[in-house]
């Protein structure tokens, strides 16, 4: 059992905390937001995750799980640290690494006995050594004794206590056994490959993972429009594909692209770390220029069936990046209600959990934007309906009763979600994402090698 505390209770933090008090491990979580310890304290977790409010009250009942906005009382009761704050993107795509150097500076003044420390942080190669050089720069004890571990987390939203207690791996960035002898304590009872490196490398893995699921996104996205092109089906594209054991069928789902608060971030700042080291970085730009391009993918298929957006009314289902979060960074459903509201058009959503948040994003468009309180308010009188995020109750709408209470029969399906056949014979105009609906057409490239083939008998 060990004594440790988390440094930063966002997404990471808070999952991190849970996880590990549900371990028997005594945590401390440590926030300077005063309102999100209160709110933590009566067991209310910041943000939605499926399970974790479950796991919150359980470490708090038990005894294993305290809180506190005292980074300096955390940090003298533990011995491992656990550094979990932000690291949002500066305007050239750079981590802003001021929060890490921050918590730094903290555990250098209160270094009463051999600490871990602990980057759990998304963090560019190289900042392991800013942090020693801080801490030997700031620390007032000059013999203190500490070590420097990186253990990227590997979480996604939505499923994130699955992924940390049955991951497909740990890694550890480690420089001494001291400290290798920890972790993999700490890591005993976890039955999955344990990959131990150099810190470098471990901090590198979680970029080079997480650029390279943005780019499997993006590339499948760029084959989907060609799919529309030539009327194949890029579902069976994907499929056909992803029996490759080479490739994997995950994140080959075309749609409206990658959100949320790891992809966009950490691709900019990959790009921006290789381009500060001289090395050319154009494919990670591209695969975040064709990830930007994928709302105008929607609204041309907007225009294509309204003519005009201009004064419509467009119900949009879907705020949350994705289903089970109510996460809206980088959502492509906020991207696309603003370009909306751009355009002229009146626009209703509806989100199961992010609501909430979507109103103090969206506070400045004002009128023309209306959230509902269901699905069937949003649709209620609109020219088109987009679904934005896969939640899985949007499958089970009665869609005979949408298609009496809009006003066009026009669905565009942005993630491929709902069964075409059905909708359809409903009497809907149905859109979608890279599949077939040509039957009876003949494709750009069919027609071009019809009209230079000469058939003899």
């Amino acid at each position: 059992m060990a004594n440790l505390c988390v440094v930063g209770l966002g997404y990471v933090g808070m999952v991190t905390a849970s996880c590990f008090a549900h371990l028997r491990h005594n945590v401390i979580g440590v926030d300077k937001d005063e309102r999100k310890i209160e709110l933590l304290a009566k067991g209310i977790p910041p943000f939605f995750e499926p399970g974790l409010e479950e796991l919150i009250k359980e470490g708090q009942n038990n005894g294993r799980f305290s809180l506190t906005s005292d980074i300096n009382e955390a940090i003298c009761q533990s011995d491992i640290i656990f550094i979990c704050v932000g690291t949002p993107p500066d305007k050239n795509g750079q981590s802003d690494l001021s929060q890490v150097e921050e918590v730094s500076r903290s555990i250098a003044r209160n270094l009463n006995s051999h600490k871990l420390i602990v980057e759990k942080s998304t963090v560019p190669a190289g900042t392991a050594e800013r942090i020693k050089q801080t801490i030997k720069i700031t620390s007032p004890n000059i013999g203190a004794s500490y070590s420097v571990v990186c253990n990227p987390e590997f979480l996604r939203e939505g499923k994130a206590i699955t992924d940390f207690l049955s991951p497909d791996r740990i890694v550890l960035g480690i420089e001494s056994s001291k400290a290798r002898q920890i972790m993999q304590e700490l890591y005993r009872d976890f039955k999955c490959p344990v990959l131990v490196t150099d810190i470098t490398t471990a901090e590198l893995i979680k970029h080079a993972s997480n650029a390279f699921l943005a780019m499997k996104i993006s590339f499948i996205n760029l084959v989907a429009d060609i799919c529309e092109k030539v009327y194949a089906d890029i579902n069976s594209v994907a499929d056909g594909m992803g029996f490759d054991r080479r490739i994997g069928r995950e994140f080959l789902g075309a749609g409206t692209g990658y959100g949320g608060s790891c992809f966009p971030k950490d691709i900019k700042s990959f790009a921006a770390m290789a381009g500060v080291l001289g090395v050319d970085a154009t494919l990670l730009k591209e695969v975040d220029r064709i990830n930007e391009k994928r709302i105008f993918s929607i609204i041309n298929k907007l225009e294509d069936a309204l003519w005009v957006c201009k004064n419509k009314v467009i119900a949009v289902l879907g705020l949350a990046f994705k289903d089970d979060t109510d996460d809206i960074r980088e959502s492509p459903g906020i991207k696309l209600i603003r370009k909306l509201a751009e355009m002229g058009s009146r626009v209703n959503c509806f989100d199961p959990k992010a609501t909430n948040n979507a109103k103090i994003e969206l506070h400045d468009l004002g009128y023309p934007l209306t959230f509902a309180e269901n699905p069937y308010d949003a649709v209620r009188e609109a020219d088109a309906l987009v679904f934005m995020t896969n939640w899985p109750e949007f499958t089970r709408l009665d869609f005979q009763e949408i298609r009496q209470l809009m006003r066009t029969p026009v669905i565009i399906d942005g993630r491929n979600m709902l069964r075409a056949e059905e909708l359809t014979k409903l009497g809907f105009w149905y859109y979608d994402i890279g599949r077939c609906r040509g039957k009876g057409k003949t494709s750009v490239m069919q027609q071009s090698f019809f009209d230079m083939t000469v058939w003899e008998d």
